[in-house]
């Protein structure tokens, strides 16, 4: 019998992960944010960029994940960027770069809190942004295409970071 999200097993899990998005502004995309968001257990969500209005695509998307899933919208994120290392988060882009590094390469430090950071649909991460990161990462791709949607991206490296640190917890 196929099981639905009352009758699941799933253990809710929280991650210190904190998702920032730099620009991206498609009402669809930023409802898929959040619905991926409450499905890893992210901690909190930065929309980065002008005021977004959170209309009718945004909510058929998020599937009411906003009321959730812990958020904010601020035009600049230099302040909260500042902020987050402040409090040792390591800051990690997605983005293809000549320094990226596949995510699968990725090691994180037992008690690892993650500032990650993801770009607008058309330009990626900004390059002030990418200066400030601890590392940028990539996803390996064996096609033609060298992109995918921002948050298909998002959600695989999502599952990395949170395989990665689930397997820290189950060791503590």
């Amino acid at each position: 019998m196929q099981l639905n999200h009352y009758t699941s097993k799933f253990k809710k899990q929280p991650f210190p992960i904190v998702l920032i998005s730099d620009n991206v502004t498609h009402a669809a995309n930023l409802g898929s944010l959040f619905r991926t968001a409450d499905a890893f257990g992210i901690e909190h969500l930065v929309l980065g960029g002008n005021p977004i209005e959170l209309g009718r695509k945004f909510t058929k998307t998020s599937r009411a994940t906003e009321q959730s899933v812990s958020f904010e919208q601020l035009e600049t994120l230099s302040e909260k960027i500042q902020e987050l290392k402040a409090q040792n988060y390591t800051l990690i882009a997605l983005e293809i770069t000549e320094n990226s590094i596949p995510i699968s390469d990725l090691k994180l430090d037992k008690n690892s809190k993650i500032a990650f950071i993801i770009g607008d649909e058309n330009h990626g991460v900004s390059d002030a942004i990418l200066k400030q990161c601890n590392v940028i990462v990539h996803i390996e791709m064996y096609g033609q295409n060298s992109s995918m949607n921002v948050v298909q991206a998002t959600s695989i490296a999502l599952y990395e970071f949170t395989k990665k640190l689930s397997k820290q917890l189950s060791l503590r």
